[in-house]
C-alpha cells in the first residue's frame, strides 16, 4: 500500500515500486520478497529493481535535525531467499561528489551511505554496511549504552555514536558516478548476519547519507539528535520470511612466515628465518541467532604498526584498538562500560573459542582462550582466559547485563564479576549504572576491590547534560580489561546549549558547554577530602557552512601534588637525599580545533593547546604546547596521502629552559590499483629530547631515583631519534581472503650526550623484517 503523502510525488511513482516517505511517522516498510538474483555491478538496470520498495523523503540529521534534505536520495530495497539487496540513487550538485578508490573502512573523507540493520529489532544494536560512490566498503557495529557522551573541545553532546568499524562482514557492493550524482548496488548475504530464528520477523533499518561538500548528514527515518537512542528511531522492514542461509560454515586457513633481522654484534647483520606458521579459523552458524567461532594457532600479526601516541598524563594508560581478525568478529557482543573486556590482554593465543548470539531478548557472548604470554616468572605456563557476558532487553531501549571474566595461571589468578544497566526514559534521558568487584591472587596472597559508575545523560535539541561519577579501588584489577587510571574517583558535571542558524547561514550551529570536573584518590574521596584535581572547562564549537568545524576552549585547572606518582623520587642536596614534595599547581590552557572539508583534494584536522600546565617530569608549572596536525590529500581517486605532525613541549617557567620536547611527523602513502589491491608506505620519524630533572620551582637541586636498597641514580638527559619504515603489498578481495607481503625497519641513533648531535648523528638500522601472510576464506 502506498502512503498517502507519496501520491504527491509523481516523478517517483513512475518507477513502479511501493513508496515510503521518511518524513511520515509510519516507517513500516513491507519489503518485497523476490525469487531472483542480480549481478552486482553498480547499475540498477535489472527489471527486478522496478519491484523494489522505495525509501525517499530524507531529512537532515546533522548538524541540525528535522529540516528537509538539500539533496534527493532514493533507496531501493528487496530481498531474495538468501540475501538483502539495497540500491542507492543519490542526487548531488555537479562536481560536488567526493569519492576515492580507498581501502576498506578508510572512506571517512568521501561521500557515503550507511545502512544500519537491527536484525533483532531491539533498538539497541545494529550491523552497519557503508559504501562510498565507487562501491568501496566500510562496515561495523553500533551498540548503544556502553560509552560516554560527547561534548567538550573534541565533540558535541547529542546525536548518534560513531559505529565501531572493527567488525568486517562479507557483502558485495559496487557504485559509479552519474550525471545527477551517483548510484550504488549492494548485496548482503544472510550468511553474514546474525538474526532471529522466527519464521516471520521484522528488522529495524536506519539509512544515513553523508555529503562531504556541505558536512551534512541526512537520514531516511526522521531521527532527532535530542533522543537518547538513535536506533530506537529506526524504520522497520516488516514481514521478512523464508530466509535461507543454508549451511553457514566459514573455513579460513592461514599461513604466515617472517624473517627478522638484527645486528650480529660484529658490525654486521644477521637474519633469523622463522618456520612458517600454519593456523586457521572456523566460523559456524549454529542457528541464525547463534554463531560459534574457533581458532587454532592463529595468525594475529598486524599489517600496520600502531601509530605513536603522546602520553599527556603519565598516570593514564595508552589504549590501542583491537585489529586481530578472530576477536573482531562479534566484538560488539563483548562491549561493556569502562572497558572491562579488552581482548588485547590476550597477547599470543595458542587456541580460542567463542559463542555469540541472541536468544529471546537475551544477548549471550562467551570466550575462552589459552595464551602463550604468561605473567609467571618462568614464562613457561599458558594463561587461560574466560569471558562471559549476558544482556537482557528491558522495554524498548533499556537493558541489563552481567559479566564474568577471569585469567588463571599457576601462581596468579584474577576474577571479575560485574553488572551494568542502561535505562532510557522520556525519549531524552539515559542512565548508565555499573558495579564490579575483582579478586586477584598472586602466590597465595589475595586482594579485592570494587569499581562503580553512575552516568546520567539528557539529550536535548537546545540543552543537553552529562553528569558522571566513576570510581575504582586501587585493589581493583581487570586482567582481561583496560583501566586507564587506577585508584581514583572521577566526577563531572557538563551542561551544553545549542543555537542554530537559518538554512544557508555561515554559522549553521553553535554549541557551548561548561564542564566541572573533580578527581580524588579513591580512599580520600570517602573521607571527605578535597579533590586532588579541580577543573573548569568552557568549550565552544562552531559548525560552519560548507562542512567546516572549529572550536575554542579555555581550561582552568588546579592540580594537587600526588606523592604516589613519585615513589622513587628524591632531591640530592650536597650528597644528602631530601624528600621530594610539591605544591598545588594552577593551570590555564587554551585550545583551538579546526576540521575542514575536502577542498581541491585536501582536508585538514588541527588540535592546538597552549598555556600554563603541569610539568609531570618535575612537578612544576611549565609553558606547554601540544599540537596535532593531520593533512589528507586525495590527488586522484586511487592515490591517498596522509601527513601528520605531533609536537609536545614543556618549557620551565623558572628560566625558560626546556625539560622535554617531542616531535613525531608521519607519512602514509597508498596507491589503490584496484578495489582489492593496494600498495602502502608508512614512514614515522620521532625525536625526543628530555633534560636532566631538577626540583624546578622550589630548590632547583637535582632529582635522583632511589632504589629499594637506598642506592640512587641521577636523572640524565635523553636525546634520541628514530625512523620507522613499513612497506606493504595487499591483495584482499573479501574479508578472510588476503595476501600480505611486507617489509619494515627501524633506524635509530646511539646514546647521545651532546645536545647538537641529535641533528647530525647518522641513524643506524637497529632491526628489520620481512613477512608474508596467505589466507583464504572457504564459505559453504
Amino acid at each position: 500500500m502506498i502512503p498517502v503523502a507519496a501520491l504527491l510525488l509523481g516523478p517517483w511513482m513512475a518507477a513502479g515500486g511501493p513508496i515510503y516517505v521518511g518524513t511520515e511517522r509510519n516507517l513500516r516498510v513491507d519489503i518485497p520478497r523476490i525469487e531472483s538474483t542480480v549481478q552486482v555491478d553498480g547499475r540498477l538496470s535489472e527489471p527486478v529493481w522496478q519491484q523494489a520498495a522505495r525509501l525517499i523523503g530524507f531529512s537532515q540529521y546533522a548538524p541540525d535535525d528535522g529540516r528537509p534534505a538539500a539533496d534527493e536520495t532514493e533507496i531501493l530495497v528487496w530481498y531474495s531467499p538468501s540475501a538483502m539487496y539495497f540500491g542507492v540513487r543519490a542526487h548531488a550538485a555537479p562536481g560536488s561528489v567526493r569519492a576515492t578508490l580507498g581501502d576498506r573502512d578508510h572512506i571517512d573523507n568521501d561521500d557515503w551511505v550507511q545502512v544500519f540493520l537491527s536484525t533483532f529489532n531491539d533498538g539497541r544494536q545494529a550491523s552497519m554496511f557503508g559504501v562510498n560512490p565507487l562501491g568501496v566498503q566500510m562496515d561495523g557495529a553500533l551498540v548503544e549504552g556502553t560509552g560516554p557522551g560527547g561534548g567538550g573541545f573534541g565533540g558535541v553532546a547529542g546525536g548518534r555514536a560513531a559505529p565501531d568499524l572493527s567488525p568486517d562482514f562479507v557483502f558485495d557492493s559496487k557504485g559509479h558516478l552519474t550525471d545527477y550524482g551517483y548510484e550504488i548496488e549492494m548485496r548482503i548475504p544472510f550468511k553474514s548476519l546474525r538474526y532471529q530464528s522466527a519464521a516471520a520477523q521484522d528488522w529495524g533499518v536506519h539509512i544515513v547519507r553523508r555529503i562531504q561538500s556541505t558536512g551534512h548528514e541526512d537520514s531516511w527515518a526522521p531521527a532527532r539528535r535530542s533522543a537518547a537512542s538513535f536506533l530506537d528511531q529506526s524504520g522497520t522492514l516488516v514481514g521478512l520470511n523464508g530466509l535461507h542461509r543454508g549451511v553457514v560454515m566459514d573455513l579460513n586457513p592461514v599461513v604466515t612466515s617472517r624473517v627478522d633481522g638484527t645486528p650480529d654484534g660484529r658490525d654486521g647483520w644477521s637474519y633469523d628465518p622463522h618456520k612458517p606458521d600454519v593456523g586457521g579459523n572456523v566460523r559456524w552458524g549454529l542457528t541464525p541467532n547463534l554463531t560459534l567461532n574457533a581458532t587454532a594457532n592463529p595468525d594475529f600479526s598486524q599489517v600496520e604498526a600502531d601509530a605513536t601516541q603522546f602520553q599527556i598524563d603519565p598516570r593514564q594508560a595508552l589504549f590501542f584498538a583491537e585489529k586481530r581478525p578472530f576477536f573482531l568478529d562479534g566484538i560488539e557482543f563483548f562491549q561493556t562500560p569502562n572497558s572491562l573486556v579488552y581482548s588485547r590482554r590476550i597477547v599470543d593465543p595458542v587456541a580460542a573459542v567463542k559463542l555469540t548470539g541472541k536468544i529471546a531478548g537475551t544477548t549471550v557472548a562467551a570466550l575462552t582462550a589459552v595464551d602463550d604470554h604468561a605473567e609467571s616468572l618462568d614464562g613457561t605456563t599458558h594463561p587461560v582466559f574466560n569471558i562471559v557476558r549476558v544482556q537482557h532487553d528491558i522495554g524498548s531501549a533499556s537493558r541489563g547485563a552481567l559479566l564474568y571474566t577471569d585469567r588463571i595461571e599457576p601462581g596468579f589468578a584474577n576474577h571479575v564479576a560485574a553488572a551494568d544497566a542502561h535505562v532510557v526514559w522520556s525519549k531524552i534521558y539515559a542512565l548508565d549504572l555499573q558495579g564490579a568487584i575483582s579478586r586477584t591472587s598472586r602466590d597465595g596472597i589475595g586482594t579485592s576491590g570494587p569499581l562503580w559508575q553512575v552516568f546520567l545523560r539528557r539529550s536535548g535539541r537546545r540543552h543537553s547534560l552529562n553528569y558522571a561519577l566513576t570510581g575504582n579501588d586501587p585493589a581493583f584489577r581487570a586482567a582481561t580489561g583496560f583501566i586507564g587510571r587506577s585508584g581514583i574517583v572521577d566526577g563531572s558535571l557538563q551542561n551544553q546549549v545549542a543555537l542554530y542558524g537559518r538554512p544557508g547561514a555561515f554559522v549553521e550551529k553553535w554549541t557551548g558547554d561548561v564542564q566541572l570536573q573533580g578527581t580524588w584518590n579513591y580512599r580520600s574521596f570517602f573521607d571527605g577530602a578535597q579533590a586532588l584535581e579541580r577543573k573548569l572547562h568552557v568549550n565552544n564549537n562552531f559548525f560552519l557552512h560548507g562542512g567546516w568545524h572549529g572550536g575554542f576552549s579555555v581550561l582552568v585547572e588546579r592540580y594537587g601534588f600526588d606523592p604516589s606518582i613519585y615513589p622513587n623520587y628524591a632531591v640530592l642536596d650536597r650528597g644528602v637525599l631530601r624528600p621530594f614534595a610539591g605544591q598545588t599547581l594552577p593551570n590555564l590552557d587554551y585550545v583551538l580545533t579546526l576540521d575542514t572539508p575536502r577542498v581541491h583534494g585536501v582536508s585538514a584536522n588541527v588540535l592546538f593547546i597552549w598555556g600554563r600546565d603541569e610539568n609531570f617530569f618535575e612537578w612544576s608549572s611549565a609553558n606547554i604546547v601540544y599540537s596535532f596536525l593531520t593533512l589528507a590529500w586525495r590527488p586522484t581517486e586511487r592515490v591517498r596521502v596522509d601527513v601528520s605532525h605531533n609536537l609536545q613541549t614543556f618549557e620551565r617557567r623558572s628560566d625558560n629552559s626546556y625539560v622535554g620536547i617531542r616531535r613525531v611527523p608521519r607519512l602514509k602513502f597508498e596507491y589503490q590499483a584496484t578495489r582489492a589491491i593496494f600498495f602502502r608506505y608508512v614512514g614515522e620519524y620521532a625525536t625526543n629530547y628530555q633534560d636532566a630533572f631538577r626540583d624546578d620551582g622550589r630548590t632547583g637541586l637535582p632529582i635522583v631515583f632511589v632504589a629499594p636498597d637506598g642506592t640512587f641514580t641521577p636523572s640524565s638527559a635523553v636525546r634520541a631519534r628514530s625512523f620507522r619504515n613499513d612497506w606493504l603489498f595487499s591483495y584482499q578481495p573479501t574479508p578472510g581472503t588476503v595476501l600480505f607481503a611486507g617489509y619494515g625497519n627501524t633506524l635509530a641513533n646511539p646514546a647521545l650526550s651532546d645536545k647538537e648531535t641529535i641533528r647530525t648523528d647518522t641513524l643506524r638500522r637497529t632491526r628489520d623484517g620481512f613477512f608474508l601472510k596467505l589466507s583464504y576464506l572457504f564459505r559453504m
